[in-house]
Order: C-alpha cells, then sequence, then structure tokens
C-alpha cells in the first residue's frame, strides 16, 4: 500500500472531522459511514469526478449518488471542500429546521445532491436510471466530432443498501443492459444498526454482482488511497459492464473506542470520544468544525481545474449548436421539456379517441400519437406490454445493441422500474414513464413517494384499475391503491371516463414539470360519456346538468363510474328526481381551481350527494359531507366474470336506482 500524499490524509481526516462534529452539535445523525468511507469517497471525488461548484446543474456532469443517506454528512462535507454553496455555517446547522443540511440528502435542497435518498437501496436504482439516460442521450446528440453528452455514474453504498430487495434488481437490469459508465463503491464495513452483518447477511456479494454481469473489484483495505484510486481507473476503463468496487472500510475510522462498532452507526461519538478521535488523526482536540488552510489551497487548483473543463465543454457546445442546428432545436426542446405548441389541435387525435375503448387502449394510442410529437418519451412495463398497452410503435427497443430505442423492458421488477425512472427524470433530457396494474402500485410505493417529494415529472400508467378485473380474483382487483396513490403529497392522480378524458389526462401529465402522474385506467370498455372531455383538465366537471335551478342531488364519479352514474341518473328523472352528475377524474387537479369553480361544481345548498367508486369510500367525505352517500368497496373483491363481480358489489344501475331513491327521498 502506498502511503497517501499528506495532503490528501490531511483532508480525508477533515471529513472525518465535519462529519462527527456536525453529528455531536446536532445530537443526532451518523458519523460511521463518513468516517469510515472517507478514504474512498475522496479518492474519487479529487481524481475522477466531473462537476462544476459553479453550475451544479451543469448537463454533462458526472452524476454522485449516495445511496446511503443516512451518512448524509459526507455529502456536506465533500461539497464544503470542493467549493459548492455549503458553508461551514450550513454544517453547524446539520439537522436543523430550514437548514440545507437536512438528515438525510435532499434534491432541490442542497446545491450538488442529486437525489434524495435515505430510504436504502433507491439511490442505488435511481443510479441505474441515471446511467440508462446517459445512454440514451448520448446516442440521441453525439456526433463523430462532437460527444457533448459522456460521464459517468458513480455511487457510494452499504450494506444496507445490498440487502433491500429493490437494489437487486436495480442491479440484475444493469447488468443486462451493460451500463458500462455506472461504477458502485460499496462500503464493505460489515457492521449495521443491531451488530454485525453475520446476524443476517452472509451471502458472497461478489459473486451475486459477477451472476448479474458486473466487473466485480475488491480493494482490502479502505485506508488503501491508491489501491482505490486503481479500482475506479479499472472500473472506468470497462464500458461494456457495470462494476462494483468492494471496499473493506472501518465503520467510525479514527475513533478510539468505537471504531469498527455499531454504536458508531447512528449516534453521535460524545464529547470525549470526538476529543480522543481528533488526537488519534493529529487534529487540535479542542477545535470544532476545521478546515486546515492546506486543504483549501490543494483543493482550490481542482476546483478551478473543474471549471475550466466545463467552459471548454460550453465553447464545444457553442460550436456544436452552429454546426448541428437540427439536432440543437431538439436539445432544447429535450432538456426544457417543451411541447409542441399545436400538439393537441389535431382533429386527428380526438378522432381517434372518440371510440368505446378500454381507457388502456385509449391510453395506448395516444401514447402513439404524441411519441411521434415528443420523441424523448422513454419508458416501458413490467412485463405487462400487451395488458397496458404502453409499447412505442416504431420507436425501438432500449437495450445493449440498440441505445437509441425508446421502450424499456424493466422485468418483473416493478420497485426498480418505479426507481429506476426517477433516476432517469433526474437525469434530465427523457420524460420518463412504466406502466403494471394498479395493485402492483403496492410494490412501487417507495419511489413513488420518493417521486413526489422531489418533485419529479414522472408519469406512471396504472391499468386493471378496478374488481371489473375479474376472474383474476381479489389478488388482482385493486381495492385501496386509489386512496394510497391520492394520499401521497404532491402526487397527482387520473382516472378518465372515456377515451377523450383520457388524452385530456395525458395532456395534464405531459404539462407537468414539478411532479408525478399516475393514470389510472380499465381494463374493460367505456363508452363516451358525451362530452368533450376538456373539463377533465380541471380535475372535475359537470356532464350532466339539472333541467331546474337546483338539483335534487349530485352524484360524483370516476372512471368506467361515470357512464354508470349517468344511466342511473336517467332513471332516477324517470321517476322524477332530476340530479347532476360530475365526472372527477382527479381531485388533486381539482383542489387546485379557484374557490368559485368548485362552489360552481359542489353548491354549498345542495348536501344530498353520492359518491361512486369502486374502490374504498375512504376519503370521498371531504366532497359528499357527512350527511352524503359514499358507494364503494370496503372489503377485497371477488374471482368471477367483470360483469357479475361489478353485479355481485351493486355497481349495476337497477341496484344503485333503489340505494340512491331511498337516499335522496329521505
Amino acid at each position: 500500500m502506498k502511503r497517501t500524499n499528506p495532503v490528501d490524509q490531511i483532508a480525508i481526516n477533515t471529513i472525518r472531522l465535519l462529519a462527527a462534529d456536525a453529528v455531536e452539535k446536532a445530537n443526532s445523525g451518523h458519523p460511521g459511514l463518513p468516517m469510515g468511507a472517507a478514504t474512498m469517497t475522496y479518492a474519487l471525488w479529487k481524481e475522477f469526478l466531473k462537476g462544476s461548484a459553479t453550475d451544479p446543474n451543469w448537463v454533462d456532469r458526472d452524476r454522485f449518488v449516495l445511496s446511503a443517506g443516512h451518512g448524509s454528512m459526507l455529502l456536506y462535507a465533500l461539497l464544503h471542500l470542493f467549493g459548492y454553496d455549503v458553508s461551514i455555517d450550513d454544517i453547524r446547522r446539520f439537522r436543523q429546521i430550514g437548514s440545507i443540511t437536512p438528515g438525510h440528502p435532499e434534491y432541490g435542497v442542497t446545491p450538488g445532491v442529486e437525489v434524495t435518498t435515505g430510504p436504502l437501496g433507491q439511490g442505488f436504482a435511481n443510479a441505474v436510471g441515471m446511467a440508462m439516460a446517459e445512454k440514451r442521450l448520448a446516442e440521441a446528440f453525439n456526433t463523430e466530432d462532437y460527444n457533448i453528452i459522456d460521464h459517468y455514474t458513480y455511487v457510494v453504498c452499504g450494506d444496507g443498501d445490498l440487502m433491500e430487495g429493490v437494489s437487486s434488481e436495480a442491479a440484475s437490469l444493469a447488468g443486462h443492459l451493460r451500463l458500462g459508465k455506472m461504477v458502485v463503491l460499496y462500503d464493505d464495513n460489515g457492521i449495521t444498526i443491531d451488530g454485525s452483518t453475520s446476524l443476517a447477511f452472509n451471502e458472497d456479494v461478489g459473486a451475486r454482482f459477477a451472476a448479474y454481469g458486473w466487473q466485480v473489484i475488491k480493494v482490502s483495505d479502505g485506508n488503501d488511497y491508491e489501491g482505490v484510486v486503481e479500482a475506479l481507473r479499472i472500473g472506468k476503463l470497462n464500458t461494456s459492464q457495470p462494476t462494483l468496487v468492494m471496499v473493506k472500510n472501518v465503520i467510525g475510522y479514527g475513533s478510539p473506542n468505537k471504531a469498527g462498532k455499531s454504536s458508531a452507526h447512528g449516534s453521535p461519538l460524545g464529547a470525549d470520544e470526538i476529543k480522543r478521535t481528533k488526537e488519534n488523526l493529529g487534529a487540535d482536540p479542542d477545535e470544532t468544525f476545521v478546515v486546515p488552510e492546506e486543504v483549501r489551497s490543494h483543493l482550490n487548483a481542482i476546483i478551478d481545474k473543474r471549471e475550466i473543463e466545463r467552459f471548454m465543454w460550453e465553447e464545444k457546445l457553442e460550436e456544436y449548436i452552429i454546426k448541428y442546428p437540427g439536432k440543437a432545436d431538439q436539445w432544447k426542446q429535450w432538456f426544457d421539456y417543451e411541447l409542441p405548441f399545436d400538439i393537441f389541435e389535431d382533429d386527428k387525435l380526438w378522432d381517434v379517441m372518440a371510440v368505446k375503448d378500454a381507457s388502456r387502449v385509449s391510453g395506448g394510442k395516444f401514447m402513439n400519437w404524441v411519441s411521434e410529437r415528443i420523441p424523448n418519451l422513454f419508458g416501458g412495463s413490467a412485463d405487462l406490454n400487451s395488458s397496458t398497452k404502453t409499447y412505442l410503435k416504431g420507436k425501438g427497443d432500449f437495450n445493449y445493441n440498440n441505445p437509441e430505442g425508446n421502450n424499456v423492458f424493466f422485468g418483473i421488477r416493478e420497485h426498480a422500474m418505479g426507481a429506476i425512472l426517477n433516476g432517469v427524470a433526474l437525469h434530465g433530457g427523457l420524460r420518463a414513464f412504466g406502466s403494471t396494474f394498479l395493485v402492483f402500485s403496492d410494490y412501487m410505493k417507495p419511489p413513488l413517494r420518493l417521486a413526489a417529494l422531489m418533485g419529479l415529472p414522472v408519469i406512471h400508467i396504472f391499468t386493471h384499475d378496478s374488481i371489473a378485473v375479474g376472474e383474476d380474483g381479489p389478488t388482482h382487483q385493486p381495492i385501496e391503491q386509489l386512496l394510497m396513490l391520492r394520499s401521497i403529497p404532491n402526487m397527482n392522480v387520473f382516472r378518465p371516463a372515456d377515451g377523450r378524458e383520457t388524452a385530456y389526462c395525458w395532456m395534464e401529465a405531459l404539462k407537468r414539470t414539478d411532479g408525478p402522474s399516475c393514470l389510472i385506467l380499465s381494463r374493460q370498455d367505456l363508452p363516451l360519456i358525451g362530452t368533450s372531455g376538456k373539463g377533465a383538465a380541471k380535475g372535475a366537471y359537470i356532464v350532466r346538468n339539472e333541467s331546474k335551478d337546483r338539483p335534487d342531488g349530485i352524484l360524483v364519479a370516476t372512471g368506467s363510474e361515470v357512464n354508470l352514474a349517468l344511466e342511473t341518473a336517467e332513471l332516477l328523472f324517470e321517476e322524477g328526481l332530476d340530479v347532476r352528475v360530475v365526472s372527477m377524474p382527479s381531485m388533486r387537479s381539482f383542489e387546485r381551481q379557484e374557490q368559485s369553480y368548485k362552489e360552481a361544481i359542489f353548491p354549498k345548498d345542495v348536501i344530498k350527494r353520492v359518491s361512486i367508486e369502486m374502490g374504498l369510500t375512504l376519503g370521498w367525505e371531504r366532497y359528499i359531507g357527512q350527511q352524503g352517500l359514499a358507494i364503494g368497496i370496503d372489503q377485497f373483491g371477488e374471482s368471477g366474470p367483470g360483469e357479475e363481480v361489478m353485479s355481485h358489489f351493486g355497481f349495476e344501475k337497477q341496484v344503485l336506482k333503489g340505494k340512491l331513491l331511498r337516499y335522496l327521498k329521505g
């Protein structure tokens, strides 16, 4: 093992001590990982990482993902040392309300943080999406004389990340796709919160990743700076395989009494132990939050060099724009998420959508129409293209031999699909979408929540949206999933009633750039409800108006139940009751409307209100009030033909007529 340059060693120890001081001051946090992984991560940042402190969003930067997000002080210390806008005062305010150094890294909060991490395994899978995006965009924009897109995705992960199933799913796909520009540094320290990893984890990780198709490199001593550098160099050279660098680190390295122990994982070291640690690492035990001047001077030269690299790239981009104006226009459209202004003015689109179809079929038609006009629509299904209808015809299959394809075969990996799509969106340049059955959104809850938290414009298509799935039975019939999705802050959920509404809901999802959207689509055919569908853009609108000044009641429904509500309303009219019918494809879109609009849809003086939806009734009280009637399903489904199952649960117009007559006349 070669001896580390003295200034580099001081910088590495500075990272360790900044982490220990910040955790101690906050009386909360995880000092163990930053102290143990400091050498390998500093080596990556100093010797390899391409980036710009003055432009953290530079398109061609290398992406760095701290998947083990509990070790956030490692990242904040690196950002500070390498010139990003993270000050010592910010580090002093670690884990405090309003600071830019939260307990786990948060995208959009801290300059230089690429992704929100902390739920283990998510960052690893996000990185797979970033590497996929780099590969697809390089194919789209690079020319023989200009490599405009040419960067790597680096990850730091821990034992916990690799125990989580999502990382296994994502690693398997990354190996299959041969994502050679993805390099993972594995903090192989053998410790978790409960103690040694041997309590629950004794597999051969290297053999597992080799079986996935990864290049595996081992570094036996995490403090062997040159060994880490050589491993990373080899990893970068192999562009036909992703690389796992297994680094044997000591958690809490430098702490005389806690190094190598689980007590270093998630608790402050304590004032006395920090003093001993500083003495052990050659620092002044009485000083806190210190960055030696020789470290600043040493790194300033590297920071300046990287700024020059970015300036040179920008000059190259200007030449590229002049030489390739067509590609330059496409670049702007893709990276700015621009939509062609006349994209929805084509009458042919509305002719296609004005057909009795399952909304999954309508959605597929819309996707294929729009992919001709938005060529960066990129995604796929979890092995369900034939069912979800989300395959983009003529757009090619994304794989190792065809990086220009737009269709991704995720395999039966719903959890990884969600997290990978988040990575694609985080990278920028592509409009990410994914699809599966609504009931399997359960497998995807963590990435769905994180997409909403980060404000990522990922589009999820969830088909087979109700008990109308039929014979597959209660395992495949979603009941509680709509409520789950609607409960996620910043998640827009659309359940359209026919083909036209499906198109408008898709349009709203495409227009959105500040958060994810879910399109909830049917297996069974849905008749046209007799409107243009344009009102769907406002989340709720009247599809049947009463013929008198004040309706006898309001029926509000979503999806396939809108037509059922309309049919029932006609039966009620024959009985002398005149009700309004409201289609509500998106509660969240409706809540964004002006109060006057909302009151026009639901007049305060009409208290007889009924919700009709084949799912949990919980949540509808917001619109129907305490005196309203919620018609839904508060139990699991049954196996049988779809029409019979719906009739069994009372979703049949004659049954509803009887219920509503009793309610409205009561």
